[in-house]
């Protein structure tokens, strides 16, 4: 994580960037360290070629997917841990042939077949590698309250996902014997069709229809998934939630979806946070709010409060003279960033508000008429008052 580089660096954009620019600088890169136009140079220059394809394509993976760009500008590599998409190959769900293929249209006279076996394989009419299957993602949702986003939580979800057989072992049929080579692609997962045309020899790769690009056939499927390799069983997942997460926000538990058929790579859970409203407290960004109603004898002779926050209750001082709309910030008493990325914890504002008797006795009555008149009581918005006035008047 660490080492690498910024991916608007990698391509050579700004972060205004628009979505053709993006992809006319990723078509460019991708022609310039294609492995065939290194075919005769040497292995380190073959080697450099290969890891500044792979960091093109990983940076546009991710910057022309318009939620993946959002979350990695906010949020830069930690995103792959908060909702995938901002670190690592994520190519949507399809291998990096597909995702050359859909950039390129096959109109460049490429064949991408090989590509994601060790080194780049089948570039330049090698020999294309059988096609690696991916289990399906799984999306759920879990309810925290602010008290378990303020620090973070395990938290234990129960779901229904595909899982290897166990009489076959994931392998759709019992005995290796059973088990053949495709005859359609010779194992390869894939056929290649060349065409004539405006340009010259065109060639276009496919997925084989009689394997699915798995490169191999069952002759005697398993008889308890038929084949498959697969049956759905209702399993518990433990996820960890880091501190701070929001309402909405989606976390990527990798390899925890469903298995893919034959051995296949494992899909991933996608956990979707529900906030569950606190009884007192309100939630902005990192910041929480709380209005605290006291009595005018308390606004003028001060007193002591006690005010709710996410680790137990805290006492303020409410000074003498204290007017409705005041507010007070307890630093640090909101909820911390996610994974460390913005300002830090944030804080805890309470705003008071005096509440002012409806009905009061005659004895009351008399005792505030005698004070009415006194210069405690006439309104002076002298200098500290009415920048106090000035500062509330716009808050909330």
């Amino acid at each position: 994580m660490a080492n690498k580089r910024d991916y608007y660096e990698v391509l050579g954009v700004a972060k205004t960037a628009s979505a053709d620019e993006i992809k006319s600088a990723y078509r460019k890169l991708a022609l310039k360290w294609h492995p065939d136009r290194w075919v005769n140079g040497s292995d380190a220059e073959k080697k450099t070629a290969e890891e500044n394809f792979k960091e093109a394509a990983e940076a546009y993976s991710v910057l022309s997917d318009p939620d993946k760009r959002a979350k990695y500008d906010k949020f830069g590599f930690a995103a792959e841990q908060m909702g995938g998409g901002a670190g690592g190959f994520d190519f949507g769900g399809m291998d990096i042939n597909d995702f050359l293929r859909n950039i390129f249209g096959g109109s460049f006279g490429f064949d991408f077949g090989g590509f994601g076996g060790s080194g780049f394989g089948g570039f330049g009419g090698g020999e294309s590698q059988p096609r690696t299957l991916r289990g399906r993602d799984i999306r759920t949702s879990v309810k925290l309250t602010l008290e378990e986003i303020a620090t973070g939580c395990d938290k234990e979800i129960s779901l229904e996902r595909a899982r290897p057989c166990p009489d076959c072992g994931g392998k759709g049929a019992k005995n290796a014997s059973d088990i053949k080579t495709c005859p359609t692609c010779n194992g390869q997962g894939r056929v290649r069709q060349q065409a004539r045309g405006l340009f010259g020899l065109t060639y276009t790769i496919g997925v084989c229809p009689q394997c699915q690009g798995e490169g191999k056939i069952i002759s005697n499927p398993c008889r308890r998934c038929n084949g498959t390799g697969l049956e759905r069983r209702r399993e518990t997942v433990k996820v960890h939630i880091p501190a701070g997460v929001e309402n909405g926000m989606q976390l990527t538990i990798q390899g925890e979806g469903h298995s893919a058929p034959h051995g296949g790579v494992n899909g991933d859970l996608l956990v979707v946070i529900n906030e569950v409203q606190h009884p007192q407290l309100q939630r902005d960004g990192n910041n929480l709010f709380f209005t605290r109603v006291i009595s005018v004898m308390d606004a003028m002779l001060g007193c002591e409060v006690s005010i709710p926050c996410l680790d137990g209750s805290y006492k303020v001082k409410v000074e003498p003279g204290t007017q409705s709309g005041t507010v007070v910030k307890l630093r640090g008493k909101g909820l911390p960033s996610v994974q460390g990325y913005g300002r830090g914890t944030g804080d805890l504002y309470v705003k008071f508000l005096v509440w002012v008797p409806h009905k009061l006795s005659r004895s009351e009555k008399d005792t505030l008429e005698q004070m009415r008149s006194s210069n405690s009581f006439t309104p002076d918005l002298s200098r500290e008052d009415k920048a106090t006035f000035d500062k509330v008047k716009n808050i909330f």
